[in-house]
């Protein structure tokens, strides 16, 4: 009797754009593996006659819609004036930006809180105390910009540059079409996958029918704002130097580069050729065959057949009755 057990992984999907990354990549610098997909994979232990079948999946999708994300910091004496400096930055900047046709914005309130500074308080014969004294205020906001054309980047940074709001923090990206992409890897997996099992069975010349089987499969989703390193490029000098010698070295400059996941480990690649920063989605199945079971039950099968009596009555010369229990195959 087939035993399948079917175990999938969903995962919450967030969609951030073109060579936009946002300054949470200086500090950020996140590894990933090909390999390194969800999948929720049954612990077995590896026994003879079992075969393992998988079958991994990418899809590179383009984004449709981005949001930018720029963070604004404004000081002040006090409440009054660091609300009204703040506001007018923003206010500036937006009544420009909100011309811009399919643009959204919204204003993120992030903090509000006192600043200080410290007095000295002389007193003689003893040391100097400073005490902690309010000096104003600090307020801190988040502008978020939706928008569907990542060209339009560039006339954002200049608008907000000339109201001295600079930090980008980030990009997210997002598209629409990432149910139906789940999908088609999954039908392209299914297909293959039983391509696959097919060869196994002409290779060990037996049928897989019977056998106990366990699948199990998972999605992950890499976004661009992850998927950035860090560069230095340099060539210092070559020039042997004394250990008593003095060396000042110049500070190199260090920049990010998008790098996408390689398709080199993958089965089939939906949209393999890119040349912007996408939305990568993977997909694996895995199909986990044990051969073993289906032996032991035709071997139990075959004891059973064996197993079935015919009763025979053996009639010696001296006239007594004997049963007779013999083991015979049909």
């Amino acid at each position: 009797m087939k035993n399948i057990l079917c175990l999938a992984s969903a995962l919450l999907f967030q969609f951030s754009y073109s060579q936009m990354s946002g300054n949470i990549n200086y500090r950020n610098q996140v590894q990933y593996s090909d390999s390194n997909i969800n999948v929720a994979t049954p612990v077995v232990n590896p026994v003879a006659n079992e075969n393992i079948i998988s079958v991994k999946a990418l899809a590179n999708v383009k984004a449709e819609q981005y949001v930018a994300i720029f963070s604004i910091t404004q000081v002040g004496e006090n409440a009054e004036e660091v609300n009204d400096l703040i506001d007018k930055r923003i206010n500036t900047s937006l009544a420009q930006i909100k011309s811009t046709k399919g643009v959204e914005t919204y204003i993120d309130m992030i903090s509000f809180v006192p600043v200080y500074q410290y007095n000295v308080e002389k007193k003689i014969f003893s040391k100097k105390t400073y005490n902690e004294v309010p000096a104003g205020f600090e307020l801190k906001k988040n502008l978020h910009i939706k928008f569907t054309d990542p060209s339009q980047m560039n006339e954002f940074i200049s608008i907000l540059s000339k109201n001295e709001i600079y930090d980008l923090v980030r990009v997210d990206y997002f598209s629409t079409t990432m149910e139906a992409i789940r999908k088609e890897l999954m039908n392209k997996a299914k297909i293959a996958l039983q391509e696959k099992v097919k060869n196994f069975e002409v290779i060990l010349g037996e049928s897989f029918t019977t056998a106990t089987k366990n699948i199990s499969d998972g999605y992950r989703v890499s976004l661009p704002t992850e998927m950035y390193k860090s560069y230095e490029a340099y060539n210092s000098s070559s020039m042997a130097l004394s250990k008593f010698s003095n060396v000042n070295q110049v500070n190199k400059s260090t920049t990010s580069y998008y790098q996408p996941i390689l398709d080199k480990e993958f089965d089939f690649v939906i949209n393999p050729v890119i040349h912007e920063p996408v939305i990568q989605v993977m997909y694996e199945i895995k199909l986990t065959i044990n051969r073993e079971k289906e032996k032991d039950k035709d071997k139990k099968a075959e004891t059973k057949e064996m197993k079935e009596i015919n009763h025979y009555i053996l009639i010696t010369p001296n006239g007594e009755v004997k049963n007779l229990n013999l083991l015979t195959k049909p």
